[in-house]
């Protein structure tokens, strides 16, 4: 299906592959920074966001939209980022045509990916629904924050800020409430399915940048850094005292920390871009 794209910037492509729950505005903490030096492509993917889908997929469709897009812009060779869900799809989709792919930005995921994630509670359910409906009121008021520490946020966020809680409202939120059943079902179907591409990563030789948090509960650090070991090419960025929103969390050593590698790794395209 033709997917739902935001496109800012210019220059070199970076196409921006979101997670689960997610859409393509839920990636402006990469995006607003990297559109000032390249050209930033998020599609919203099939069954979130504005891309609609009436039908139940599977998520070896995701692919197939990711490829046809590349091919509808005429992009011929490009770098990925993707977090979490997104990461997977980064993964598949250099598997699949890793001559179109110049490199990987990895954040929060994994080829293999593991949860250390509790039990969920109704006490977890309760506290989650008043923190959301009082953040959605007034985004990052005290309340909200109090009440988000006791709910299931505590196990995507270690740093309980104000800027976190207003992009939960203005983001995350969002974007939970745009992520179709279909596209939930296709998710669960592949988890259950034992999903695992470890043993051909070697396969893969562009650079890739592996950031993970330390108190990840959704996709461990430990199953992120085993990726990065089969990856030939693939340098490590573990941060501490961050779980699975620690773009969020920390957004400027995040992006400080990708722009560096970018710099070092692909050091023409800061040329290219200073040139035009």
């Amino acid at each position: 299906m033709r997917l739902h794209t935001t496109v800012a910037g210019s220059g070199y492509p970076i196409l921006c592959l979101h997670g689960h729950p997610g859409n393509g505005r839920s990636l402006s903490v990469f995006t607003d920074v990297f559109s000032r030096r390249f050209q930033t492509i998020a599609p919203d993917l099939r069954g979130y966001g504005q891309s609609r889908s009436r039908y139940p997929f599977q998520m070896s469709d995701h692919l197939s939209d990711l490829v046809a897009l590349l091919d509808e812009r005429a992009i011929d060779q490009c770098l990925v980022l993707g977090w979490s869900l997104g990461g997977i799809l980064a993964l598949e989709l250099a598997l699949a045509q890793p001559e179109r792919i110049r490199g990987l930005i990895l954040v929060a995921t994994a080829a293999r990916p593991r949860s250390s994630h509790p039990a969920i509670t109704w006490q977890d359910l309760l506290y989650t629904g008043l923190s959301t409906g009082l953040n959605w009121l007034r985004p990052g008021c005290d309340w909200a924050i109090q009440t988000g520490r006791r709910s299931l946020y505590r196990y995507l966020l270690r740093h309980h800020t104000q800027a976190v809680y207003r992009r939960l409202a203005g983001e995350g939120v969002p974007a939970y409430l745009k992520t179709s059943r279909g596209a939930r079902q296709a998710l669960s179907q592949a988890l259950v399915q034992g999903y695992d591409r470890s043993s051909v990563l070697d396969s893969l030789t562009m650079p890739c940048l592996m950031l993970c948090g330390r108190e990840d509960r959704h996709i461990t650090a430990m199953a992120s850094q085993e990726t990065a070991k089969y990856l030939a090419n693939c340098q490590l960025h573990s941060y501490s005292n961050v779980a699975h929103l620690f773009p969020w969390e920390i957004p400027t050593q995040v992006t400080g920390d990708i722009q560096t590698w970018l710099r070092q790794t692909f050091p023409d395209l800061y040329i290219a871009t200073a040139q035009s």
